[in-house]
């Protein structure tokens, strides 16, 4: 009998999600993997190997996250730090940063474990991710209350599905593809500024959020709680 858990990432081809796969797949589970590039998610299960399967996935269409877990193995967890948003004051009151931000961090996380549901294993685990900003604000307050939001909803989630287990990651600043992907002049003063700023004095990595993630996946007394990765940003 296959005796190899299996674990869904929404957001695995790349930063943090791809960083858990390979931990998971590393000590042996599987992993099925989303991303909405099919060319970067195909060189995501290539270099995971046999272990690895992928779907491409829009987060912020639910037919597209139903359509992902059509046809799932059974779960032994979830985790869901797939979102791509903009962030801006509330005085410019655009969609694009308080309505759209919600749409594209918080309902696609919250569809997602939805959809799961049925696939979800009873002794499973699901992961949320929010962000430090949520107790630490610098502007953007949509976006501090999206972060916000999605702890409340690991919580409520705790009580009303156990015994699945529902937890949060509130990562900080963290030197990943989507921070590499941005222009020097934007990415090295963003990284300055979280040093001085957070008591660890840098931002973290990929493979530190990766763990914490783990963490959260495999401590079966860990639910209703959110683990902040953030260097020490919100004490400071």
């Amino acid at each position: 009998m296959d005796k190899k858990r299996t674990y869904a990432i929404i957001g695995g081809s790349s930063g943090i999600g791809f960083a858990l796969a390979r931990k998971l797949t590393e000590r042996g589970d599987r992993v099925l993997i989303g991303g909405r590039s099919s060319e970067r998610l195909t060189s995501a299960v290539n270099s995971l190997g046999p272990l690895a399967t992928g779907k491409t996935v829009d987060v912020t269409d639910r037919q597209s996250i139903t359509l992902f877990f059509s046809d799932s193995p059974s779960l032994s967890g979830i985790f869901t730090p797939a979102a791509s948003y903009n962030t801006g004051t509330f005085r410019d009151g655009s969609l694009d940063t308080s309505e759209d931000l919600f749409r594209a961090k918080f309902w696609s996380q919250y569809w997602a474990i939805h959809e799961a549901l049925p696939y979800l294993r009873p002794d499973a685990a699901v992961v949320l991710m929010s962000g430090a900003a949520s107790v630490r604000p610098i502007g953007a307050p949509a976006y501090a209350a999206c972060n916000s939001a999605l702890e409340g909803l690991a919580r409520g989630l705790a009580m009303e599905i156990k015994p699945i287990r529902v937890n949060c990651l509130s990562p900080g600043t963290t030197d990943s593809e989507l921070w590499r992907n941005r222009p020097a002049d934007v990415r090295e003063p963003a990284y300055d500024y979280w040093s001085k700023i957070c008591i660890a004095g840098r931002p973290a990595s990929s493979k530190e959020q990766a763990h914490a993630a783990l963490f959260l996946l495999d401590n079966t007394n860990m639910t209703g709680s959110t683990l902040f990765c953030d260097g020490g940003y919100t004490l400071r």
